[in-house]
């Protein structure tokens, strides 16, 4: 006899009733445990693969997913995942339950749905994107899942939106974003995204080479935290837990101080790079004006005050930024600048669970003194030296095409 056999007792085992309806006839069962946190949740292992049951057992349904047909001899949840043990296919675990526990028969009636995500540990160490062996960890981070019933239009934005506590945005990912690292993919059906748990990135700019540099966000302090889906006018927020790893001895007031330190280090350095972007924009348009005013001596001092212009713009982007640097390699000839070094503290700092320290505190103001002592001579040429050079242009109403004297 190889036919399924459940029985389930609500009077302590005086009567009985049979539960394996919807298991296939020819797959007996081998292990049954009830889910440790939702009531009427039920797994099941047969000798050709997993079932579940939403409903103390009334119903099962196949929930194979890429588990090879294979018997299942036992069966665990152990820290809301499922673990369950074949024979001769080694064991097997299904990550977050909490996806499971939420599902109800009325969401198949919505259009849009956001699951409330599972409590995150805030985890040091990191993991190979493409293993050799088989085996994936869990992702390093909040798993956000969503479902959307119908694939959104092209017109149609959908967006995930972190928030602090009290509604504070820390950071939103979107299908219209237009750069790489906020674009969020989206299908019909169900959907994953993973936040790594971090604020927004320092500031970059093209073809930046550093030397060992943190210019990623800090991590979140662990505490409680929303995250909002929005598809169009529709809109959904749950809440959710960062929680510390519980080997740490860190406490809350550590991971604090941590996060204002690399917050602050952070906005310098991105307060820096824009200055960079700016001097560069400044330069290249310098270049592409007084390259063009040649031939007449009343242009000379135009040509004069563009040229102490660059000469003081390059001097204050060399002392922010190594500009020799082309490749990785490069640092290792050309020491490091201003921007680099202050970065440098988050790469060393920012991935603890510790407040920064006395040295580190002491470097950073120095660092911070020096990098707005550059700031300030970038304000000056900007507020006294290119006004300067606007109104000389003015005065010499220099056509806005010139076309180069024949010879």
């Amino acid at each position: 006899d190889f036919r399924p056999y459940l029985y389930r007792t609500k009077d302590y085992g005086s009567t009985w009733t049979r539960i394996d309806q919807g298991i296939a006839a020819e797959h007996f069962t081998r292990v049954v445990r009830a889910d440790p946190s939702q009531e009427g949740l039920l797994y099941a292992g047969t000798e050709s693969g997993m079932y579940l049951s939403f409903d103390d057992g009334a119903h099962w349904q196949p929930f194979q997913l890429n588990l090879p047909i294979v018997p299942i001899t036992d069966l665990a949840v152990k820290q809301d995942h499922l673990i369950a043990a074949t024979q001769g296919r080694s064991i097997w675990i299904i990550d977050d339950l909490g996806l499971v526990r939420q599902l109800r028969p009325e969401l198949a009636r919505k259009e849009v749905h956001l699951f409330a995500p599972l409590p995150t540990y805030r985890m040091l160490g990191s993991q190979a994107k493409e293993p050799k062996n088989a085996g994936l960890n869990h992702p390093d981070g909040v798993m956000v899942h969503f479902y959307l019933r119908e694939a959104p239009d092209s017109t149609q934005e959908v967006s995930l939106s972190f928030r602090e506590a009290d509604g504070d945005l820390i950071r939103t990912f979107s299908s219209k974003a237009k750069e790489e690292k906020d674009k969020l993919t989206v299908e019909q059906g169900g959907n994953r995204f993973v936040w790594n748990m971090r604020y927004p990135d320092a500031k970059k700019f093209e073809g930046m080479v550093l030397w060992w540099a943190g210019l990623q966000g800090p991590q979140a302090v662990p505490g409680a935290y929303q995250v909002e889906l929005k598809v169009g006018e529709q809109v959904e927020t749950v809440d959710f837990t960062i929680r510390k790893d519980p080997r740490s001895p860190a406490q809350r007031a550590d991971f604090e101080q941590q996060f204002a330190f690399v917050s602050e280090l952070l906005d310098k350095v991105s307060e820096a790079h824009q200055a960079v972007i700016d001097i560069r924009e400044v330069r290249a348009q310098l270049k592409n004006y007084t390259k063009r005013l040649k031939g007449e001596e009343s242009w000379q001092p135009l040509i004069e005050q563009a040229g102490r212009i660059d000469s003081l713009l390059t001097d204050i982007e060399e002392e922010l930024y190594q500009t020799k640097n082309r490749s990785s390699q490069d640092p290792l000839n050309f020491p490091i600048r201003l921007t680099n070094k202050l970065a440098h503290l988050n790469a060393v700092i920012g991935e603890g669970d510790y407040p920064p320290t006395s040295q580190a505190l002491a470097v950073k103001r120095e660092l911070t003194e020096l990098i707005d002592e550059q700031l300030r001579r970038w304000e000056e040429v900007r507020s006294t030296e290119l006004p300067t050079f606007n109104r000389m242009v003015r005065a010499l109403e220099i056509d806005a095409i010139l076309l180069p004297k024949s010879e």
